[in-house]
């Protein structure tokens, strides 16, 4: 980010980000600006959830037939892998579409420090899309409007030591059904795999880093130009895992579809039907719930 906004460094480090988000669509940020001290906040609130006892856990669970709350991640019925993680869900903005109800109040601090992360990572994304529409050649603000006020979710995930991991599962390989996506390490554990073609790719945590990635609407809203790619969670053999990670929302006037203006500044084509924010989400929840991996938008013949 330090370079991103050098004015001498700027173009390269542009160029940069936006060859990561077309070849790979996954990158790690660092000198992010986000405040340190708010970051150490964040993991210790993690860690001190996940350390609590399943009772006091539980306080905060999932109800049926809704999001929010604590509970475990859902693999594909023909699964014949163990589900092996668990997960604290929440709408984090806009800020009255919380339901503080599922907010731990254990440990003590954690809503004000969620909080406080939650404004830091909607600062840091308009930035970062600032950068993104430069690459893309159009307006700055016309990329940040399409995530501007458009929701924000925040999935704090837990990952146990297995000693037998090949049969259990972290997370079944999926794709992000949202805009951006930023991942912080709690702890330096791996798990994390990026798919490239037929082959897996272990992410390797740097220090202070965050790790984005661009999620289903962002390669819509890009008309193609980005990608958004599958990657799961393996379970360490030895060592738990914990993260926080934010999911930026987008649309344009309530619809995933290629931006306008990207359209007639560069004369393309859609290569994306248009489709209904609300109907987007059910079609990709319904894919994950199956299993499917990617399930972008129907294209265009």
């Amino acid at each position: 980010m330090a370079k991103l906004l050098d004015p001498e460094l700027s173009g390269s480090e542009t160029a940069k980000l936006g060859s990561a988000c077309r070849d790979w669509g996954f990158f790690q940020l660092t000198n992010h600006g986000v405040d340190e001290a708010v970051v150490q906040q964040v993991k210790d609130s993690a860690a001190q959830f996940f350390s609590l006892p399943l009772e006091s856990k539980n306080t905060v669970a999932v109800r049926p037939g809704g999001f929010q709350g604590f509970g475990h991640h859902f693999n594909a019925p023909a699964s014949d892998k163990l589900d092996w993680a668990e997960c604290l869900l929440l709408a984090t903005q806009p800020v009255h579409a919380r339901n503080m109800e599922f907010w731990p109040a254990n440990p003590p601090t954690f809503r004000h420090v969620i909080d406080r992360y939650s404004v830091e990572t909607t600062s840091l994304a308009m930035r970062l899309l600032g950068f993104m529409a430069t690459d893309l050649g159009i307006s700055q603000e016309t990329l940040q409007s399409a995530f501007s006020n458009k929701g924000q979710t925040m999935a704090m995930h837990h990952y146990p030591p297995c000693r037998r991991p090949e049969r259990v599962l972290g997370m079944t390989p999926h794709t992000d059904g949202f805009g951006l996506t930023f991942l912080l390490h709690v702890d330096g554990t791996p798990g994390l795999q990026v798919k490239r073609g037929r082959r897996w790719f272990p992410v390797r945590p740097l220090p202070g880093g965050l790790v984005v990635n661009v999620g289903d609407v962002m390669e819509v809203l890009s008309n193609g130009a980005y990608g958004s790619v599958e990657h799961r969670v393996v379970p360490h053999a030895e060592k738990g895992r914990t993260t926080v990670v934010v999911f930026m929302d987008a649309s344009v006037d309530g619809m995933v579809a290629p931006i306008p203006e990207l359209l007639l500044k560069g004369g393309e084509t859609p290569r994306y039907e248009a489709v209904e924010r609300v109907e987007f989400s059910k079609k990709h929840l319904k894919a994950l719930a199956q299993g499917q991996g990617k399930q972008i938008l129907d294209t265009k013949p």
